[in-house]
């Protein structure tokens, strides 16, 4: 490869050629489709910055910048996108058609979620928020308790047997360990929170076990696995947090509020320039 040829290879992948090529598209195809002294409800402006835009589309695809012809090919359809929906607007294709009003109150939505918009809430209003929606932030009970496990099975008397037995081996101070029945479960079930609890022994059980008196044995307390003695070892109630634990967390929410509330507001501005008139319904056909 000769010098000539080095200079022109590193020349046509300057990023500069690409814009000039593009800035060219856009001159021409402007020419055409919006000639000077146009109507302006027939006049399509190619937006400052779409070329550059496709041009981007296209190479995160394939990976390569697009040629020229291929340049013009996505302006082009751009074009044909913009000449086709608002000949389907002067037909009135849009009307009563679901899917676009949805997609318009869609947009709309964001539009009024941003109304409101504001700086970064400050320590205060976080603090505030915290504390006038303590059940979205609130720390579940927890509990920390050990088990001795039965099956169940047998009969009625068996099992009762069992359980005494079972009561009085505990109240000698024998090793929970060696008592009950052997069982996958674990014997010590350590600062677990009563939601976790009730998810995996289900909520009766964690109902029942929290209200057992700290440090007794208790029960038979009845699971979907069978029965058991627990004795609670401690028991932390619900706690609202500090608000440096959760901050990020009470953020998002002030901020998931600010944007609802906002849309709201925005929706209410709108409604009250129309009247509504609600036909009544046909009547019954004889």
């Amino acid at each position: 490869m000769t010098i000539a040829d080095t200079r022109a290879a590193r020349w046509l992948r300057e990023p500069l050629l690409h814009f000039l090529a593009i800035g060219i598209v856009l001159f021409v195809l402007y020419g055409q489709l919006a000639p000077p002294g146009g109507d302006a409800g027939t006049r399509i402006v190619v937006p400052r910055g779409t070329a550059e835009e496709l041009a981007r589309q296209h190479a995160a695809r394939w990976h390569r910048p697009p040629t020229e012809e291929e340049l013009a090919a996505l302006v082009e359809s751009w074009v044909r996108d913009e000449v086709m929906y608002r000949e389907g607007v002067a037909l009135g294709l849009d009307r009563d058609d679901p899917v676009i009003k949805r997609r318009v109150r869609q947009k709309l939505d964001v539009m009024g979620e941003e109304l409101l918009a504001s700086d970064a809430p400050t320590d205060a209003q976080l603090a505030d928020y915290l504390a006038a929606n303590p059940e979205r932030f609130m720390r579940p009970a927890r509990i920390d308790l050990e088990q001795v496990f039965f099956d169940g099975s047998g009969s009625q008397a068996e099992v009762a047997r069992m359980l005494d037995a079972a009561r009085e081996a505990l109240a000698r101070g024998m090793d929970p360990q060696s008592i009950g029945q052997p069982t996958l479960l674990p014997r010590r079930i350590a600062d677990t929170p009563l939601d976790l609890l009730a998810r995996d022994f289900g909520a009766s059980f964690a109902k029942q076990v929290a209200d057992l008196p700290v440090g007794q044995w208790g029960g038979p307390v009845r699971s979907g696995f069978g029965l058991h003695l627990v004795r609670p070892i401690s028991l932390t109630p619900p706690a609202l947090p500090p608000l440096d634990t959760v901050r990020s967390l009470v953020a998002r929410e002030w901020e998931n509020d600010r944007r609802a509330r906002s849309a709201a507001e925005n929706y209410q501005r709108m409604r009250a320039r129309y009247e509504v008139v609600t036909e009544p319904p046909a009547p019954p056909k004889p």
